[in-house]
């Protein structure tokens, strides 16, 4: 009786004939399905919509070659008959848009810094240390993210007028010295990491501040890709504060310039569009250099309360 129990618990370990393999062979049966394509079937999807949200930034850069002509045709024409690189010559022979772009580059750069630094502190602060009214400050913060700039900008302008800053590069940096996003993401990202490392750190003698820069800021190399992406973003495309703050062509950003080649009767849509394709290529080169962070940040972040 004893032979015969173990028998049959040995037997039923073993996997039978139809009902044993069928996991294997049938996840066998499915992988095989997708052998004759080299890529995710998610591609076919992606693909056709991808090249749907290119389709603006391909005619811009079309429509940079053709003439002035060619672009006020109706039907507009959706191909240069000819190469014609006019806008081209017209953007860089005017003698303020070096001058326009290093401004820009200034203010971006200005600002990109001041929110790795400043948002960092600020979102390690509220990540790490508990102090009376932080969950109340931290509401607050958010709660401006909701204000539109329409409410904001007259009281920003008038702060900017007392300190002197009208018609400088000064009024465009300091009110992006630090954004709340910045400080937000980088709090999310501070609490995703594992309180342990920072623990160990302390027990060999290591400060608060030694620990923020040794353990977590070789850590948050991607949420401070984001946040350097996106206030590169939203600096360098800006166009309605530096209409309000500045005055004088010599302080103005290339995207203000640029408004300066639409007449009041005649527009010169083709320097408007090579302006728009030189205007996109540090946008794209800054995205393309931090893409892979910039999507592991967006995914490990957001997570945690």
């Amino acid at each position: 009786m004893t032979l015969l129990s173990t028998d049959r618990r040995r037997d039923a370990g073993r996997p039978g004939p139809g009902r044993g393999l069928s996991g294997p062979v049938t996840a066998r049966r499915h992988r095989g399905r997708r052998t004759w394509l080299p890529f995710s079937p998610w591609h076919l999807l992606l693909a056709p919509l991808a090249l749907l949200f290119a389709v603006p930034l391909i005619w811009l850069v079309l429509s940079s070659l053709m003439s002035n002509a060619e672009i006020n045709r109706f039907p507009p024409a959706l191909w240069p008959s000819d190469l014609d690189t006019g806008g081209y010559r017209f953007v860089t022979g005017n003698a303020m848009f070096p001058r326009w772009f290093a401004n820009s580059l200034i203010v971006s750069a200005a600002a990109v810094l001041s929110n790795l630094v400043l948002g960092t502190l600020g979102g390690y602060a509220f990540a790490r240390m508990r102090f009376g009214g932080s969950r109340l400050l931290m509401g607050l913060m958010l709660a401006t993210m909701i204000v539109p700039f329409q409410l904001t900008m007259i009281p920003t302008f008038l702060v900017m007028k007392n300190l002197g800053l009208i018609d400088t590069l000064g009024a465009l940096i300091v009110p992006s010295l630090v954004t709340p996003f910045s400080v937000f993401l980088l709090r999310q990202f501070f609490l995703s990491l594992p309180r342990e490392l920072e623990e160990a750190a302390w027990m060999d003698g290591c400060t608060r501040m030694g620990v923020l820069v040794r353990i977590v800021l070789p850590l948050s190399r991607p949420a401070l890709a984001t946040v350097a992406v996106l206030t590169f973003l939203s600096t360098w495309n800006d166009l309605s504060w530096p209409l309000i703050a500045i005055h004088h062509e010599p302080q103005y950003t290339l995207q203000l310039g640029l408004t300066t080649f639409q007449g009041q009767h005649t527009v010169r849509w083709s320097a408007v569009m090579a302006g728009n394709v030189i205007t996109v290529v540090p946008v794209l080169i800054a995205f393309l250099a931090a893409q892979k962070t910039f999507i592991r940040s967006i995914t490990s972040t957001g997570l945690k309360g």
